[in-house]
């Protein structure tokens, strides 16, 4: 059966995986994008199918949410699935020292962590019955503090705002699926390791000799995690964050 599913930051690293996923299951594919063109560009790149839609928003705007619901409404649409996923890496700044400003470190916070509760409360105060399972996206650095023998700069490349909030999204996930549960919604976080795309090879071979996996997750890999969440043959999970980080957090 053909479902809804909405994931925030669909123009993004994971969100394009996530979509082309979803496009080969035939679902109709909701996703957010704060800009425009890269909406319009990532449906040129899947041939424009009828099951992709855009919602241009900036999600930390305060009427983000309410504008959502009433796109959502006037285009005749239900969410069955949400994914949030976007993020921002505007929001990583450090100073000199390796340090966040109280600005980046709560716009950070925002993102991360208030509109997954906003968004989340929102579609299960106004569609509860077609609303079935919510799924954040998490780190491992949500799991476990950053390693600094990873980076060559540690820790302006490590930002500390991220792993805090990633943390604080975990124990959301906890909370939101104990009040969601007699709606029989399931909700549930992803920490995700490292994915290779932005690192050099000198970061990947430091990175490899600190995670039993011995590499980086391939771009291929975060679907799997997602799709077997949001699939019948979980339905006794909930509330829990499944760590996908090849062994990341395990010593």
């Amino acid at each position: 059966m053909s479902q809804t599913i909405l994931i925030t930051g669909g123009t993004g690293k994971f969100g394009r995986k996530f979509v082309e996923h979803f496009l080969e299951k035939n679902w109709q594919i909701l996703f957010t994008t704060t800009s425009k063109e890269r909406g319009e560009n990532l449906i040129k790149d899947f041939s424009e199918p009828d099951n992709l839609h855009p919602i241009v928003s900036d999600l930390t705007s305060p009427a983000a949410v309410s504008e959502l619901l009433e796109h959502l409404r006037m285009h005749g649409f239900c969410v069955n699935h949400l994914v949030n996923n976007a993020r921002s890496l505007d929001l990583l700044r450090t100073n000199a020292l390796g340090q966040t400003s109280r600005e980046d470190f709560m716009a950070e916070y925002l993102l991360d962590v208030v509109v997954p509760y906003e968004l989340s409360m929102a579609l299960f105060n106004t569609q509860p019955e077609a609303l079935k399972t919510i799924t954040n996206i998490g780190s491992q650095y949500g799991v476990v503090a950053a390693n600094p023998h990873l980076y060559d700069d540690y820790p302006k490349q490590s930002p500390i705002q991220y792993g805090v909030a990633k943390a604080a999204l975990s124990h959301l996930t906890k909370e939101l699926a104990v009040r969601m549960a007699s709606s029989e919604i399931r909700v549930n976080c992803i920490a995700y390791g490292g994915v290779e795309g932005r690192a050099d090879d000198a970061f990947k071979a430091r990175y490899a000799k600190l995670t039993p996996s011995a590499r980086m997750l391939k771009e291929e890999e975060v679907v799997g995690p997602l799709d077997f969440l949001l699939g019948a043959s979980s339905s006794a999970v909930s509330g829990q964050t499944l760590i996908a980080d090849g062994g990341w957090s395990i010593w």
